[in-house]
């Protein structure tokens, strides 16, 4: 670690040394170093192909090939890719209740899989390890979807016979609004707002940091590049997720022990 990187990370320690209220909110950056490339970033999806609107996709039969033929290409990679460092981290900090929820942007689901409860952690823009129909709302694990496109080039709704894909928001969708309620409830009760990886530039999402820093939160930004509230953060650390967040982890639980409590 460089002694510019050192400082930072010592002034993240200090900042969130005497907070009880941790909430973690996480971009594509944290997933990054488990080798999912983030959507702006080099080799990133936006680079490859726009990702298609909702009214796309429900028009035009050929989308929905090409969604399922690059699904059916591309999921069995997402399922079996791991956490990385970050979000054990997270977990860990999770796990004495130093950190009390995560709100993530992300769809990899790996933050359950590092073992952070599927109960605190808020997926904004919902899941890729499930499939929804979007005429009756029925939904089903990702793997029994995959199952059927070796037959099935777009399936369909077992159900209603409508159209299904992955339960995500797409672009032109709006948050679904328990998700979006329940978020700024947990960004209000806040004390620290821990930003990683996020570019914050997707509305609405970007805005709940913002908001809880109104609400008298602290903010402390871990991202690659600069961010449009960098200027209101306490703390900016360019630096790795995993790095960052392991030295974090690591301070915080050792005051856990040293103090018997969190």
């Amino acid at each position: 670690m460089s002694v510019t990187i050192g400082h930072d990370v010592a002034s993240l320690i200090a900042l969130a040394r005497p907070c009880r209220r941790i909430v973690a909110f996480t971009g594509a950056g944290i997933s990054t170093e488990s080798g999912i490339p983030d959507y702006r970033g080099p080799g990133g999806v936006w680079e490859r192909n726009a990702p298609p609107t909702l009214s796309d996709f429900r028009e035009n039969a050929q989308t929905r090939l090409t969604y399922w033929h690059e699904r059916r290409a591309r999921y069995p990679a997402l399922r079996d890719t791991d956490p990385n460092a970050g979000h054990f981290a997270l977990a860990r900090l999770q796990s004495v209740g130093r950190l009390t929820h995560i709100i993530t942007q992300n769809i990899d689901g790996l933050h359950q899989k590092a073992g952070s409860p599927a109960k605190t952690t808020i997926e904004l823009h919902g899941t890729a390890h499930k499939v929804r129909c979007l005429d009756c709302f029925a939904s089903w694990p990702a793997a029994a979807i995959q199952a059927r496109l070796a037959q099935e080039a777009i399936p369909g709704c077992a159900n209603c016979g409508g159209m299904l894909r992955a339960a995500t928001v797409l672009f032109g969708q709006t948050l679904p609004d328990d998700a979006l309620r329940r978020t700024f409830d947990v960004a209000r009760a806040s004390d620290l707002v821990l930003v990683v990886g996020s570019s914050l530039v997707v509305q609405p999402a970007a805005r709940i940091p913002e908001f809880a820093v109104a609400a008298g939160a602290r903010l402390a930004i871990i991202n690659n590049e600069p961010t449009p509230l960098d200027g209101i953060a306490d703390v900016v650390v360019r630096a790795s997720a995993g790095l960052v967040l392991s030295a974090l982890a690591n301070a915080l639980l050792d005051q856990v022990e040293a103090t018997g409590s969190g």
